[in-house]
Protein backbone atom coordinates (compact mmCIF):
# COMPACT_ATOMS: atom_id res chain seq x y z
CA UNK A 1 0.00 0.00 0.00
CA UNK A 2 1.14 3.00 -0.73
CA UNK A 3 0.49 7.08 0.36
CA UNK A 4 0.43 9.90 -2.82
CA UNK A 5 0.90 13.90 -2.65
CA UNK A 6 -1.61 14.92 -4.69
CA UNK A 7 -1.06 17.84 -6.86
CA UNK A 8 -3.03 19.81 -4.52
CA UNK A 9 -0.68 18.86 -2.28
CA UNK A 10 -2.80 16.74 0.15
CA UNK A 11 -2.17 13.50 1.40
CA UNK A 12 -3.90 10.55 -0.17
CA UNK A 13 -4.53 7.01 0.60
CA UNK A 14 -2.92 3.94 1.58
CA UNK A 15 -3.86 2.70 -2.07
CA UNK A 16 -3.30 -0.12 -3.80
CA UNK A 17 -0.19 -0.25 -6.40
CA UNK A 18 -3.06 -0.86 -8.76
CA UNK A 19 -4.46 2.04 -7.96
CA UNK A 20 -1.66 4.20 -8.18
CA UNK A 21 -1.12 2.73 -11.75
CA UNK A 22 -4.26 3.69 -12.83
CA UNK A 23 -3.74 7.37 -11.81
CA UNK A 24 -0.53 7.71 -13.58
CA UNK A 25 -2.55 6.13 -16.72
CA UNK A 26 -4.97 9.19 -16.41
CA UNK A 27 -1.97 11.60 -16.24
CA UNK A 28 -3.10 12.01 -12.54
CA UNK A 29 0.49 11.36 -11.46
CA UNK A 30 3.84 11.43 -12.76
CA UNK A 31 7.94 10.29 -11.84
CA UNK A 32 7.75 13.72 -9.99
CA UNK A 33 4.64 12.93 -7.95
CA UNK A 34 5.97 12.11 -4.51
CA UNK A 35 5.14 8.75 -2.80
CA UNK A 36 5.72 6.14 0.11
CA UNK A 37 5.19 2.80 1.14
CA UNK A 38 2.61 2.77 3.84
CA UNK A 39 5.36 1.49 6.65
CA UNK A 40 8.34 3.77 4.80
CA UNK A 41 9.41 7.27 6.78
CA UNK A 42 10.77 9.32 3.62
CA UNK A 43 8.93 10.47 0.06
CA UNK A 44 10.27 9.76 -3.01
CA UNK A 45 9.22 10.47 -6.47
CA UNK A 46 7.48 7.48 -8.40
CA UNK A 47 10.02 7.22 -10.84
CA UNK A 48 12.26 5.90 -7.94
CA UNK A 49 10.20 3.01 -7.39
CA UNK A 50 10.94 -0.15 -9.84
CA UNK A 51 7.59 -1.32 -9.41
CA UNK A 52 5.55 1.55 -11.53
CA UNK A 53 8.45 1.82 -14.10
CA UNK A 54 6.26 0.63 -16.70
CA UNK A 55 3.20 2.57 -15.92
CA UNK A 56 5.43 5.46 -16.29
CA UNK A 57 7.35 4.81 -19.58
CA UNK A 58 3.85 3.98 -20.98
CA UNK A 59 2.50 7.13 -19.90
CA UNK A 60 5.63 9.23 -21.19
CA UNK A 61 5.36 7.34 -24.31
CA UNK A 62 3.41 9.39 -27.09
CA UNK A 63 0.22 8.48 -28.19
CA UNK A 64 0.27 6.50 -31.87
CA UNK A 65 -3.22 7.53 -32.79
CA UNK A 66 -4.33 11.40 -31.76
CA UNK A 67 -6.66 11.64 -29.04
CA UNK A 68 -10.43 10.65 -29.77
CA UNK A 69 -13.60 13.06 -28.55
CA UNK A 70 -16.64 11.21 -27.11
CA UNK A 71 -15.69 8.20 -25.07
CA UNK A 72 -18.25 7.50 -22.37
CA UNK A 73 -17.94 11.32 -20.62
CA UNK A 74 -14.11 11.46 -20.34
CA UNK A 75 -14.63 11.30 -16.73
CA UNK A 76 -15.12 8.22 -14.79
CA UNK A 77 -17.99 7.55 -12.98
CA UNK A 78 -16.17 7.35 -9.63
CA UNK A 79 -15.37 11.03 -9.88
CA UNK A 80 -18.53 11.90 -11.02
CA UNK A 81 -20.74 10.02 -7.99
CA UNK A 82 -17.60 11.35 -5.80
CA UNK A 83 -18.21 14.49 -3.68
CA UNK A 84 -15.24 16.73 -2.84
CA UNK A 85 -14.36 19.73 -0.66
CA UNK A 86 -13.35 22.83 -2.11
CA UNK A 87 -10.73 25.12 -0.43
CA UNK A 88 -10.54 28.55 -1.49
CA UNK A 89 -7.56 29.83 1.01
CA UNK A 90 -5.41 26.56 -0.01
CA UNK A 91 -6.30 27.06 -4.23
CA UNK A 92 -4.85 30.36 -3.75
CA UNK A 93 -2.19 29.60 -1.78
CA UNK A 94 -1.24 26.86 -4.00
CA UNK A 95 -1.21 29.01 -6.94
CA UNK A 96 0.91 31.61 -5.41
CA UNK A 97 3.70 28.62 -4.71
CA UNK A 98 3.61 27.83 -7.79
CA UNK A 99 3.53 31.41 -9.70
CA UNK A 100 6.49 31.57 -7.29
CA UNK A 101 8.52 28.57 -7.85
CA UNK A 102 7.86 29.13 -12.08
CA UNK A 103 7.64 32.53 -12.12
CA UNK A 104 9.24 33.36 -15.58
CA UNK A 105 7.15 30.42 -17.14
CA UNK A 106 3.68 31.15 -15.79
CA UNK A 107 4.59 34.82 -16.29
CA UNK A 108 5.57 34.63 -19.79
CA UNK A 109 2.68 32.09 -20.88
CA UNK A 110 0.16 34.14 -19.65
CA UNK A 111 1.57 37.94 -21.10
CA UNK A 112 1.55 36.18 -24.60
CA UNK A 113 -2.49 35.70 -23.85
CA UNK A 114 -2.74 38.87 -22.30
CA UNK A 115 -1.20 41.17 -25.43
CA UNK A 116 -2.98 38.53 -27.67
CA UNK A 117 -6.67 39.07 -26.41
CA UNK A 118 -5.54 42.88 -25.95
CA UNK A 119 -4.53 42.98 -28.99
CA UNK A 120 -7.67 41.20 -30.78
CA UNK A 121 -9.74 43.80 -28.82
CA UNK A 122 -8.07 46.87 -29.11
CA UNK A 123 -8.46 46.20 -33.20
CA UNK A 124 -12.10 45.45 -33.25
CA UNK A 125 -12.46 49.13 -32.56
CA UNK A 126 -11.18 49.49 -35.88
CA UNK A 127 -14.07 50.73 -38.14
CA UNK A 128 -15.22 48.25 -40.73
CA UNK A 129 -12.41 45.51 -39.84
CA UNK A 130 -13.89 45.45 -36.66
CA UNK A 131 -16.81 42.91 -37.15
CA UNK A 132 -14.58 40.26 -39.03
CA UNK A 133 -12.06 40.66 -35.94
CA UNK A 134 -14.57 40.40 -33.10
CA UNK A 135 -15.43 37.46 -35.31
CA UNK A 136 -11.80 36.28 -35.40
CA UNK A 137 -11.58 36.65 -31.54
CA UNK A 138 -14.97 34.68 -31.16
CA UNK A 139 -12.66 31.36 -33.07
CA UNK A 140 -9.35 32.18 -30.90
CA UNK A 141 -10.26 32.26 -27.38
CA UNK A 142 -11.66 29.37 -26.29
CA UNK A 143 -8.67 27.45 -27.62
CA UNK A 144 -6.62 29.94 -26.40
CA UNK A 145 -8.00 29.87 -22.65
CA UNK A 146 -8.35 25.82 -23.35
CA UNK A 147 -4.47 26.22 -23.77
CA UNK A 148 -3.86 28.50 -20.64
CA UNK A 149 -5.71 25.65 -18.67
CA UNK A 150 -3.10 23.13 -20.53
CA UNK A 151 -0.22 25.28 -19.81
CA UNK A 152 -1.32 25.12 -16.20
CA UNK A 153 -2.32 21.71 -15.47
CA UNK A 154 1.17 20.52 -16.89
CA UNK A 155 2.77 22.69 -14.23
CA UNK A 156 0.74 21.43 -11.46
CA UNK A 157 1.15 18.31 -12.11
CA UNK A 158 4.89 18.49 -12.38
CA UNK A 159 5.02 17.17 -16.05
CA UNK A 160 7.14 18.45 -18.76
CA UNK A 161 5.96 21.68 -20.62
CA UNK A 162 7.25 24.91 -22.15
CA UNK A 163 5.62 27.96 -22.95
CA UNK A 164 4.12 26.65 -26.75
CA UNK A 165 1.59 24.31 -24.57
CA UNK A 166 0.00 28.18 -24.55
CA UNK A 167 -0.92 27.20 -27.95
CA UNK A 168 -1.91 23.24 -27.27
CA UNK A 169 -5.77 23.90 -27.83
CA UNK A 170 -5.15 24.69 -31.12
CA UNK A 171 -3.28 21.35 -31.61
CA UNK A 172 -5.35 18.97 -29.69
CA UNK A 173 -9.09 19.54 -29.76
CA UNK A 174 -9.46 23.50 -31.77
CA UNK A 175 -12.98 22.77 -33.28
CA UNK A 176 -13.95 21.47 -29.72
CA UNK A 177 -12.93 24.61 -27.80
CA UNK A 178 -13.90 26.68 -30.07
CA UNK A 179 -17.47 24.68 -30.02
CA UNK A 180 -17.21 24.54 -26.69
CA UNK A 181 -16.81 28.44 -26.12
CA UNK A 182 -19.40 29.71 -28.71
CA UNK A 183 -22.14 27.88 -27.11
CA UNK A 184 -21.13 28.80 -23.57
CA UNK A 185 -21.82 32.48 -24.77
CA UNK A 186 -24.66 32.59 -27.10
CA UNK A 187 -26.66 30.34 -24.35
CA UNK A 188 -25.45 32.29 -21.45
CA UNK A 189 -26.49 35.38 -23.47
CA UNK A 190 -30.47 33.47 -24.59
CA UNK A 191 -30.69 32.94 -20.72
CA UNK A 192 -30.82 36.67 -20.10
CA UNK A 193 -32.50 37.96 -22.74
CA UNK A 194 -36.08 37.98 -21.04
CA UNK A 195 -34.77 39.69 -17.66
CA UNK A 196 -33.07 42.19 -20.52
CA UNK A 197 -37.02 42.51 -21.97
CA UNK A 198 -38.23 43.39 -18.34
CA UNK A 199 -35.90 45.72 -18.07
CA UNK A 200 -36.17 47.59 -21.62
CA UNK A 201 -40.08 47.67 -21.59
CA UNK A 202 -40.12 49.99 -18.54
CA UNK A 203 -37.30 51.99 -19.92
CA UNK A 204 -39.15 52.65 -22.95
CA UNK A 205 -41.87 53.70 -21.35
CA UNK A 206 -40.19 56.45 -19.52
CA UNK A 207 -38.48 57.60 -22.47
CA UNK A 208 -41.71 58.33 -24.18
CA UNK A 209 -43.19 60.16 -21.17
CA UNK A 210 -40.08 62.29 -20.68
CA UNK A 211 -40.17 61.22 -16.44
CA UNK A 212 -38.48 59.00 -14.39
CA UNK A 213 -41.26 57.56 -12.67
CA UNK A 214 -39.86 55.32 -9.23
CA UNK A 215 -42.80 52.31 -9.64
CA UNK A 216 -40.83 51.94 -13.29
CA UNK A 217 -37.13 52.16 -12.00
CA UNK A 218 -38.00 49.48 -9.62
CA UNK A 219 -39.45 47.40 -12.61
CA UNK A 220 -36.13 47.87 -14.90
CA UNK A 221 -33.91 46.87 -11.64
CA UNK A 222 -36.03 43.94 -10.98
CA UNK A 223 -35.25 42.95 -14.47
CA UNK A 224 -31.71 43.30 -14.44
CA UNK A 225 -31.92 41.01 -11.88
CA UNK A 226 -33.74 38.64 -13.48
CA UNK A 227 -30.89 38.97 -16.17
CA UNK A 228 -27.90 39.04 -14.12
CA UNK A 229 -29.24 35.63 -12.15
CA UNK A 230 -28.60 33.22 -15.54
CA UNK A 231 -25.60 34.68 -16.42
CA UNK A 232 -24.10 34.04 -12.97
CA UNK A 233 -25.37 30.88 -12.50
CA UNK A 234 -24.47 29.62 -15.84
CA UNK A 235 -21.26 31.29 -16.26
CA UNK A 236 -20.10 29.30 -12.78
CA UNK A 237 -21.42 26.49 -13.53
CA UNK A 238 -19.75 25.97 -16.76
CA UNK A 239 -16.42 27.75 -15.55
CA UNK A 240 -14.57 23.97 -16.00
CA UNK A 241 -16.06 22.85 -19.56
CA UNK A 242 -12.86 24.21 -21.67
CA UNK A 243 -10.48 22.61 -18.85
CA UNK A 244 -12.62 19.54 -19.71
CA UNK A 245 -12.30 19.74 -23.32
CA UNK A 246 -8.90 19.77 -23.92
CA UNK A 247 -7.49 17.81 -20.39
CA UNK A 248 -9.98 14.88 -20.80
CA UNK A 249 -10.24 14.85 -24.19
CA UNK A 250 -14.09 15.59 -24.33
CA UNK A 251 -16.70 16.82 -26.91
CA UNK A 252 -18.18 20.15 -25.82
CA UNK A 253 -21.88 19.26 -25.26
CA UNK A 254 -20.72 16.53 -22.36
CA UNK A 255 -17.88 18.68 -21.00
CA UNK A 256 -20.41 21.40 -20.14
CA UNK A 257 -22.80 18.27 -18.66
CA UNK A 258 -19.71 17.01 -16.21
CA UNK A 259 -19.11 20.80 -15.29
CA UNK A 260 -22.47 21.89 -14.32
CA UNK A 261 -22.88 18.74 -12.41
CA UNK A 262 -20.25 18.94 -10.45
CA UNK A 263 -19.82 22.28 -9.89
CA UNK A 264 -23.34 21.91 -8.78
CA UNK A 265 -22.64 19.57 -5.90
CA UNK A 266 -20.72 22.73 -3.93
CA UNK A 267 -22.06 26.01 -6.37
CA UNK A 268 -21.32 28.34 -3.84
CA UNK A 269 -17.67 27.54 -2.52
CA UNK A 270 -17.02 27.73 -6.68
CA UNK A 271 -18.70 31.14 -6.95
CA UNK A 272 -17.05 32.19 -3.75
CA UNK A 273 -13.61 31.19 -5.58
CA UNK A 274 -14.94 32.94 -8.97
CA UNK A 275 -16.12 36.38 -6.50
CA UNK A 276 -12.40 35.96 -5.22
CA UNK A 277 -10.08 35.60 -8.30
CA UNK A 278 -12.68 38.71 -10.02
CA UNK A 279 -11.23 40.91 -7.14
CA UNK A 280 -7.42 39.71 -7.91
CA UNK A 281 -7.99 40.47 -11.83
CA UNK A 282 -9.73 43.97 -11.01
CA UNK A 283 -7.14 44.49 -8.31
CA UNK A 284 -4.37 43.97 -10.76
CA UNK A 285 -6.11 46.56 -13.65
CA UNK A 286 -5.72 49.02 -10.95
CA UNK A 287 -2.41 48.60 -10.93
CA UNK A 288 -1.95 50.97 -13.97
CA UNK A 289 -2.55 47.66 -16.05
CA UNK A 290 0.72 45.98 -15.46
CA UNK A 291 -0.88 44.13 -12.16
CA UNK A 292 -2.72 41.84 -14.17
CA UNK A 293 0.33 40.04 -15.57
CA UNK A 294 1.10 39.18 -12.33
CA UNK A 295 -3.27 38.48 -11.11
CA UNK A 296 -4.28 36.89 -14.22
CA UNK A 297 -1.47 33.73 -13.59
CA UNK A 298 -2.31 33.34 -10.31
CA UNK A 299 -5.75 33.59 -11.24
CA UNK A 300 -5.40 30.61 -13.94
CA UNK A 301 -3.48 28.83 -11.50
CA UNK A 302 -5.88 28.90 -8.63
CA UNK A 303 -9.03 27.89 -11.13
CA UNK A 304 -6.76 25.26 -12.17
CA UNK A 305 -6.57 23.53 -8.71
CA UNK A 306 -10.20 23.75 -7.96
CA UNK A 307 -10.11 21.98 -11.00
CA UNK A 308 -8.05 19.03 -9.53
CA UNK A 309 -9.93 19.61 -6.56
CA UNK A 310 -13.33 18.80 -7.99
CA UNK A 311 -12.23 16.05 -11.05
CA UNK A 312 -9.26 14.21 -9.54
CA UNK A 313 -9.58 10.46 -9.14
CA UNK A 314 -8.35 10.54 -5.22
CA UNK A 315 -11.49 11.72 -4.27
CA UNK A 316 -13.81 9.51 -1.76
CA UNK A 317 -16.95 8.37 -3.07
CA UNK A 318 -19.85 10.31 -1.75
CA UNK A 319 -22.14 8.22 0.50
Amino acid sequence: MYKITGADQKEYGPVSADQVRRWITEGRASGNTLAKEESAADWKPLSAFPEFAESLAAAAAPSATPPTFGAPTGVSSEILAGDYDLDIGQCLSNAWDLLKNNFGMLFGGVAIYLLIQGGLSAMAQIPIAGAVLTLVSVVIMGPLTGGVYYFMLKHIRHQPGDIGDIFSGFRLCFGQLVLCYLVMAILIFVSAIPGMAVTAYPIYLMVRQHAVSPPLVLWAAAGLVVAIIPVIYLGVSWIFSLALVVDRQMEFWPALGVSRKMVGKHWWPVFGLVVVCALIKVAGLLVCCLGLFISMPLVFAAMMYAYESIFSATKTPAA
